[in-house]
This record gives structure tokens, C-alpha cells and sequence, in this order.
């Protein structure tokens, strides 16, 4: 299982370049948006496969910064700028955000590591052990919960909104199938936590590379239409 992060990095940072290709042509903050959400998705997988081979403090608290803090509020926040028309209101939230991602950084890097780094083991799958070594205070686990809340909202909300309307209109099928498969991706590992608490906690490994593998192909799917469409999408 230790080597499925090594896939979902190279998945995550191929398909991070893929939108940011695209946002050099078209210009849409969306699209800028997503690009550092899945440079964030990146970074957490490159962390496991980090971790899978030794122990470092900072690598775990990136770990835990972009994956279980930033990831998903990125993402979010790409949809926010697509659905959201009314001016200056994407980008105030976008502000909003920078400033609370500041903060997240700023507290896990000055959290302490507990004595249970001492008992670290690369065979275990990192999820299963981050609680007893990271000392994580009320506000970071606060901060945790909202900005995964948020961004799932978001970018799950938003894509299965935009897949309605197409589907209500009958148009773009291929970008009601893309915003589908993006929002499938999207809880893909967010329901891996019910098997972490469960004991499976190498689950979450597998469950990275099939949501980032389902995200990629469904915003393959949604850009494929031509782009005079004028209904709102989950991917431009």
C-alpha cells in the first residue's frame, strides 16, 4: 500500500498541470484556484510517500497541513470563483481563505511533537499515527473542521448543482458526466475516514488515487464541450 502515494503524486501533479496549462490560456481564477488545491493534494501525498521512508516532523505537519487543512478549501474555493457571479464576492472569500490558511500554517508549524514520534514506523500508514505524535489544540481542530467543511460543501455542492442543470436542460452530457465524476472524486477520500476509525487506515492511501484519478477524468470530460456553452459547470 506504501507505494500507491508514489501514483497518486504523480496523478495529482500531472493533473495540477493540466489546469494550470489551461489557466495560462484562459485566464479564469477558477482554474488558478484549483491549480493550488491540487498542489496541496500533492504536496500530502508526497508527504506519505516522505513518511513511508522516514520520519521528519516538518514532512508530518505538511501532511497534516494540506491534506487534512487546505486541500479540499482550495478545490472549494475554484468553484466558488466559477458559480459565484456577483462582483467581488469570490474574492473577498478568497482573501477570507489566504488569511485562514495563514493562520492554519502558522499554528501547525509552532504545534510540539509529542513523545509518540519516538515510536514511529514507516510500515504503518501515517493516518494511524499521526494523533499520538502531532499535539493538535481546539482552534486547529476547529480550523480542520471548517475549512473541510467549506470546501467539501463547495466543490461537491457546486458539482452536483451543475450537473442538475445540465441535466435539467438536457445539454452538455459530457459535462454533467465530467461534474459527476468530480464530485465522486471529491468525497472519495473524505469517506476513507469512516475506515481509518475503523483500523483500515491504509484505505486512505488507495482512496487518494481514486478520487484524484476521478476528479482528473471528469475534468477531462467537462472541458471536452465547446466553450461558447452558457450553463454554469463545476470545470471550465
Amino acid at each position: 500500500m506504501h507505494y500507491i502515494p508514489v501514483l497518486s503524486t504523480l496523478v495529482t501533479f500531472a493533473f495540477a498541470a493540466a489546469v494550470f496549462r489551461r489557466y495560462l490560456l484562459r485566464r479564469g481564477p477558477h482554474l488558478l484556484m484549483w491549480t493550488i488545491g491540487l498542489l496541496w493534494y500533492g504536496l500530502g501525498t508526497l508527504a506519505e510517500v516522505i513518511l513511508g521512508l522516514t520520519f521528519s516532523g516538518l514532512v508530518l505537519k505538511l501532511w497534516y497541513l494540506s491534506g487534512a487543512m487546505l486541500t479540499a478549501a482550495w478545490l472549494g474555493q475554484g468553484t466558488v470563483h466559477l458559480l459565484i457571479r456577483r462582483r467581488g464576492v469570490a474574492w473577498t472569500l478568497t482573501g477570507i481563505l489566504a488569511a485562514v490558511s495563514l493562520l492554519a500554517a502558522t499554528l501547525i508549524l509552532l504545534a510540539s511533537l509529542a513523545p509518540g514520534a519516538a515510536s514511529y514506523s514507516v510500515t504503518q500508514a501515517i493516518s494511524s499515527q499521526y494523533k499520538a505524535i502531532l499535539t493538535r489544540g481546539g482552534l486547529i481542530i476547529t480550523l480542520t473542521i471548517l475549512l473541510n467543511l467549506y470546501g467539501t460543501i463547495m466543490l461537491v455542492g457546486g458539482a452536483i448543482y451543475s450537473a442538475y442543470i445540465f441535466w435539467r436542460k438536457r445539454v452538455l452530457f459530457n459535462r454533467m458526466i465530467g461534474n459527476v465524476l468530480i464530485a465522486a472524486g471529491a468525497l472519495a477520500p473524505a469517506m476513507a475516514g469512516s475506515f481509518v476509525k475503523l483500523g483500515l487506515a491504509d484505505v486512505l492511501y488507495l482512496s487518494e488515487l481514486v478520487g484524484v484519478i476521478l476528479m482528473y477524468i471528469g475534468f477531462l470530460q467537462a472541458t471536452t464541450v465547446p466553450s461558447t456553452a452558457t450553463a454554469p459547470a463545476a470545470a471550465d
